[in-house]
């Protein structure tokens, strides 16, 4: 399965200016053959946004599911993005697929907040699995932190996540994650992982890009630099089959051994 990464911070503060951005990058996409369109964490509303978390925090069926799902619709592409999900007097950070067809897919909320901007803001979801049938692929969602838990991404393995599409406010200078953690992830777990960056500064912040497309032998399939970007890679479920074949670790595991981790 093609998939774009939408490596691009947006217009912060706009949802209006993030829905014509993520529609044009949806056209490109489907032009290029791609199934899937994912885009960073929080890209709707921007990151560093302050109190207008709150203030542009929707449903996860809300307007702008619904301008998303017209988008995906029009476009022929899935598409997978994050934003601030109000529920009741709850806000999470969570990230939303939307089916080519419009229907919505899945809904993650962010189970592991980083730092006290966001545990300010948002309250943690409580659900670490989250999954979706997507073009004969099983596709899992995550957002940024969370990938940097082994046992995060371990529970997808074990749950059959095939590509763990990851949303990401990646910052300086944890740089690293994308460059070496996120394909040991792949790796470790034979899954791809596709992990979306945002770029440049916001705020206190420094995006820096590496938006990545990681296969099960470790190998980034596709990475970006430092600027806005729209790469491709696919998601190739003979390779991933083999791979898992060959690296057994899934099924060489002795889980009797691991009490101690809980």
């Amino acid at each position: 399965m093609r998939t774009a990464l939408l490596q691009s911070s947006g217009r912060p503060g706009s949802v209006v200016e993030n829905l014509k951005v993520l529609d044009e990058a949806a056209a490109r996409a489907a032009a290029a053959g791609a199934a899937l369109l994912a885009a960073p964490e929080m890209f709707l509303t921007g990151y560093a946004i302050g109190d207008a978390v709150g203030r542009l925090a929707e449903p996860a069926d809300g307007d702008w599911a619904d301008a998303i799902a017209e988008t995906a619709t029009r476009h022929g592409v899935a598409i997978a993005y994050g934003y601030p999900e109000r529920d009741g007097g709850r806000v999470y950070n969570s990230a939303q697929l939307i089916s080519a067809d419009g229907s919505r897919l899945a809904n993650y909320r962010k189970t592991h907040l980083f730092g006290c901007f966001e545990r300010d803001h948002f309250t943690p979801g409580e659900q670490p699995v989250v999954q979706a049938e997507l073009n004969g692929l099983t596709v899992g969602l995550m957002i940024c932190y969370d990938v940097e838990f082994p046992e995060n991404v371990r529970a997808h393995a074990l749950a059959g996540t095939d590509l763990l599409v990851v949303p990401t406010a990646q910052m300086h200078p944890f740089q690293f994650v994308a460059e070496s953690l996120v394909p040991v992830r792949a790796w470790e777990n034979q899954m791809y992982v596709a992990y979306v960056n945002r770029v440049g500064r916001e705020g206190e912040f420094e995006f820096v890009g590496l938006s990545v497309l990681a296969g099960p032998d470790g190998v980034a399939r596709t990475r970006a630099g430092r600027g806005e970007e729209l790469v491709f890679a696919d998601a190739d479920p003979a390779f991933l089959a083999a791979s898992r074949e060959a690296n057994p670790y899934l099924k060489d595991r002795r889980p009797g051994l691991y009490g101690s981790l809980v």
